[in-house]
């Protein structure tokens, strides 16, 4: 549609060449453009007409060609091996956020919604997808070996979500109970693998249909497998792309982590479907709201689907501890984020968009109450339907249900960056206490000392120890600082803030209000989630150099008793950083003791084999556990690792899949080079992702430095597909002190190769964070900001950024405390006084 008259049509437009295009006026004459202007820089190209197009409807032609690229973003060639060994190539398509122009020329904006006709010509005997069911197929008249396959016309939608698929694939099928025809297509000969995927989408539809109360718009969804993958996968409507190891389990050979992760991104994608492309974000600012809200009712359909993965205690490590942690730091970002250039886009796929944005719409939930937060949503999704939406669009929605101020709260989550650190202490007056709480910002670095006085609205939840489950008194905190009375409270009760963990905040309690929690830890009072928030508080105040290390160390040793898989998690984490930054010092050694003392009696009371009426969560401890103590050089366990490694290769007796990581990594780590060669080999032989994926993973665990350079160096091979060689200089990163120096020189040593194969997507800002995170002095600081300055890359700018300032916090931390640790290591060993 020409809306007022002109001699250009500027469209979005990479790497393709036009050869001939035209406009043709409704019910007249076609005109062909003379000149084609492309502006690289732009991503744009500038059509150019010999006369004036007036306004009116019509329609523009355009003949082009366009590269079927390595690149893994536009329409790419994704390599994959067929039973028989053969190496060929299906051709996919990944296009969110501006790569749909790498396919063909398009008004790429998520505003800029239409409709799709789809036709593809295609090799007869290969398997050819779209966002639409096929209506028409048939023989392609200049050759007998193609066939033109033409789908059905989309609902009006954004070009990022388009998407097409051609290659081999088998695929298994089900009918969801509100009538959508769903399938799973796998690579030839696995599909088998699909069940497990299909079982949950096949749940997961009307579960969301019921939730939005807005049915699934389109006749059918497939979801599918694709060998060569930058993300985890992507919501195209009605054809979801996903890495293997999202989508395909195997009965046998998937381990119970795995299982979890494909139920997650399959109830995240299907969220999707709703809400991102029924309703669309009016631009990239808005990204968040899409990722943090599929991030967010990922769990709840997970929850709804597998109640014994007690996934919202998870959501708590796995989202909610990781968007603090970054969001601490000065170089973080607010959840909204203005973007100009394409390139700003891929910088805001990130922890904060995804994993604050999630824990911010959990807290909003849990502040309106489930009832009218679905009002608000359906509200929302009918309003805006087939439209484009902004933040605070959805505010409105959930306000209008709720009657709540949902926007003047919110916008103190989403428009400034971090979040508070709430100080709270109390007094006994007969028998009330009186709580008084001061709200500051949270700073990796220690106290706020800035100018301005940020302020966050805080939804607050108290509970005591007569009920822990419960909230005694639920506040808005709108204020610096506030006074509570609390009724009825014995001087001996104990008081926790933020109940459920729930409150994007973190608690340092008084010295006295703390020390009565510890206790409830020991004894299990306290409920899983809130040990775990209470914990992971403390370490991050610790860090942060309020508080001394050694009374965090004093509060995980209280953990003894515990049985919750989630809370280990937590605490294994937070060791792992310790003891990163102590292999920095002389007395490395010293926190391997500690960790074996920590974990040996649940690594004891575990043991190796499953027991009768274990599940899910008992499995994934198990896993855990040993191999904590097998890192840590646990004897007992070493040895038994090593025996079942052994059995394993010889092939006397398969490890289970949830054994296989745990053992893999304790053999390596205390492995010479017929360890790493056995592993190599097992990699090679792995039918599966995976198990590939499995092996990759662990292999930077070796430590001698000839074996590190052989991972490394395998990292780039054609053994590893170009999406997983991150995870494998990742592992080597964080194997050990030689295995990060090593990495860093890697990196910087085959920059190019690394910056070609990834540039403009965030596995280069992954590998970066994985690289260079680990290090602790103001040396290598400077060092890592020079390179990058010389090298720069710029999706990846804010990550320079963010890991230039953890080292150096790291590096203070160290200065700080590592003498203090150290002397408590000691102690701990000495016998006791004689008196």
């Amino acid at each position: 549609q020409v809306k007022q008259a002109t001699n250009q049509i500027v469209m979005n437009c990479a790497d393709i060449d036009i050869i001939t295009a035209s406009y043709a006026p409704e019910g007249d004459e076609e005109v062909h453009a003379t000149g084609f202007n492309y502006q690289n820089e732009d991503e744009k190209v500038t059509l150019s007409f010999p006369s004036t197009l007036q306004k009116g409807t019509g329609m523009l032609k355009i003949d082009f060609v366009g590269e079927l690229n390595d690149k893994m973003k536009g329409f790419y060639r994704s390599k994959y091996t067929t039973p028989t060994g053969d190496t060929r190539y299906a051709a996919v398509t990944q296009f969110e956020a501006t790569d749909a122009r790498r396919a063909f020329p398009c008004w790429d904006e998520p505003a800029i919604k239409a409709t799709f006709d789809i036709s593809l010509v295609v090799p007869k005997d290969r398997v050819a997808l779209s966002n639409m069911n096929v209506i028409d197929r048939k023989p392609y008249p200049d050759d007998e070996n193609l066939v033109e396959v033409k789908f059905a016309r989309t609902p009006i939608m954004s070009t990022y979500l388009v998407a097409f698929v051609v290659g081999e694939y088998d695929f298994v099928e089900a009918r969801s109970l509100d009538g959508v025809l769903v399938r799973v297509y796998t690579p030839v000969g696995k599909a088998e693998q699909g069940k497990f995927a299909l079982e949950v989408a096949a749940k997961t539809l009307p579960f969301y249909k019921d939730y939005f109360n807005v049915p699934y718009p389109l006749p059918k969804i497939d979801l599918i497998a694709i060998a060569d993958f930058a993300a985890g996968a992507m919501e195209n409507w009605g054809l979801v792309t996903y890495r293997e190891t999202a989508l395909l389990i195997d009965p046998k050979n998937s381990c119970s982590s795995s299982r979890q992760w494909v139920a997650l991104v399959v109830g995240h994608e299907l969220a999707h479907q709703w809400f991102g492309n029924l309703v669309t974000m009016e631009w990239w600012t808005h990204l968040w709201l899409n990722e943090g809200f599929a991030s967010w009712i990922e769990y709840l359909c997970v929850d709804h689907c597998f109640p014994e993965y007690d996934i919202w205690t998870q959501f708590v490590s796995a989202d909610y501890t990781r968007a603090q942690e970054l969001d601490a730091l000065d170089n973080s970002h607010p959840i909204e984020v203005s973007v100009g250039h394409p390139s700003e886009v891929d910088e805001i796929f990130d922890a904060i968009s995804y994993s604050k944005g999630a824990s911010v719409i959990r807290m909003l939930h849990d502040y309106i109450g489930d009832e009218d937060f679905r009002k608000g949503m359906n509200l929302y999704l009918t309003k805006f339907q087939q439209k484009n939406a902004a933040t605070e669009d959805l505010w409105d929605s959930l306000e209008k249900a709720s009657g709540k101020p949902i926007a003047a709260v919110m916008n103190t989550w989403t428009k400034q960056m971090g979040f508070p650190l709430i100080y709270v202490e109390a007094e006994q007056q007969e028998d009330d206490k009186v709580l008084k709480l001061v709200q500051k910002k949270f700073c990796a670095s220690g106290p706020y000392t800035g100018e301005d006085f940020p302020m966050w609205m805080v939804p607050i939840s108290i509970c005591t120890s007569d009920d822990p489950t419960c909230a005694k008194m639920q506040i808005l905190m709108d204020k610096p600082e506030l006074t509570l009375v609390l009724k009825d409270i014995k001087p001996d009760q104990w008081v926790k803030l933020n109940l459920g963990t729930v409150g994007f905040y973190r608690t340092q309690y008084s010295p006295d209000m703390l020390e009565s929690l510890i206790p409830a830890i020991k004894d299990l009072s306290l409920p899983p989630v809130d040990r775990l928030g209470l914990q992971n508080d403390l370490f991050s105040l610790a860090r942060a150099g309020i508080i001394s290390t050694v009374e965090v160390l004093k509060v995980m040793e209280a953990f003894v008793n515990e049985p919750n898989y989630t809370v280990w998690s937590d605490l294994s984490c937070n060791l792992g950083i310790l003891s990163t930054l102590l292999s920095h010092t002389d007395f490395y050694e010293e926190i391997q003791v500690f960790v074996k003392d920590v974990f040996s009696p649940i690594g004891e009371r575990l043991g190796w084999d499953p027991k009768p009426g274990e599940g899910h969560l008992d499995a994934l401890l198990r896993g855990l556990v040993l191999g904590k103590l097998g890192k840590a050089g646990h004897k007992a366990t070493l040895e038994e690792a090593r025996r079942r490694f052994k059995d394993h290769v010889e092939g006397k007796h398969t490890l289970s899949a949830d054994l296989r990581s745990p053992v893999y990594v304790t053999v390596l780590k205390h492995g010479d080079s017929t360890t790493l060669d056995t592993m190599l080999k097992l990699h090679k032989q792995a039918d599966m992702q995976e198990e590939k994926n499995r092996i990759e993973r662990v292999l930077g665990a070796i430590s001698q430095p000839e074996l590190i350079q052989k991972v490394l160096t395998f990292a780039l091979s054609e053994e590893v597909r170009p999406q997983d060689t991150v995870s494998v200089i990742g592992g080597v990163a964080g194997g050990s002190k030689q295995g990060r120096k090593a990495a860093w020189k890697f990196v910087r040593d085959n920059w190019e190769e690394l910056y070609n194969r990834y540039q403009g997507g965030f596995l280069i800002s992954r590998l970066i964070k994985l690289t260079v995170d680990g290090f602790a002095n103001d040396k290598m600081a400077a060092e890592v900001k020079a390179f990058f300055e010389s090298h720069p890359a710029p999706s990846a700018e804010r990550t320079v950024q963010q890991c230039c300032e953890n080292i150096l916090l790291n590096a203070a931390w160290l200065k700080r405390d590592a003498e203090n640790i150290h002397q408590y290591f000691l102690q701990r060993k000495a016998p006791p006084a004689m008196v």
